[in-house]
């Protein structure tokens, strides 16, 4: 598995695991830090806008900084691919030693065992996300 940064060229594949309109993750491909995962590295540059093969695409994360916090905005895809992304937050929280936050929307399973998995601990409920309930997950120091 390889993980890279994400082109615009990904929001299709990104929205297709997401359940969310292309537009969008296109939005957030150059709003926040995006890093996807793929089988394996591609011969071609990863900042080149080509085609993206949406079957090469095993997950994403992003995320972005608020105060002394690195928030995780979405995540998604296979289970391994999910725990290896939520390393990226991870790091990039270690450097300046900030926390990592997530939110996992009840019944999403797979997603709530990646990030203990990744060494979050579940810290108590979460907003509601379009109704549904969330539970918040935190690292305090990465």
């Amino acid at each position: 598995m390889h993980v890279r940064d994400a082109v615009e060229a990904d929001a299709e594949a990104l929205a297709a695991i997401a359940d969310a309109p292309a537009d969008a993750m296109r939005g957030i491909v150059h709003d926040r830090t995006v890093r996807v995962a793929v089988e394996k590295e591609s011969a071609t540059d990863p900042n080149e806008d080509l085609d993206a093969d949406p079957t090469d695409l095993l997950g994403f994360v992003s995320f972005d900084v608020r105060g002394d916090t690195v928030h995780v905005t979405q995540f998604g895809g296979t289970r391994e691919a999910a725990e290896r992304l939520l390393a990226e937050p991870l790091r990039f929280a270690a450097t300046e030693t900030f926390a990592v936050e997530l939110l996992v929307i009840e019944g999403e399973e797979e997603l709530r065992r990646a990030a203990e998995n990744a060494g979050f601990d579940e810290v108590g409920p979460g907003p509601r996300f379009e109704g549904k309930l969330t539970t918040r997950y935190r690292v305090e120091e990465a």
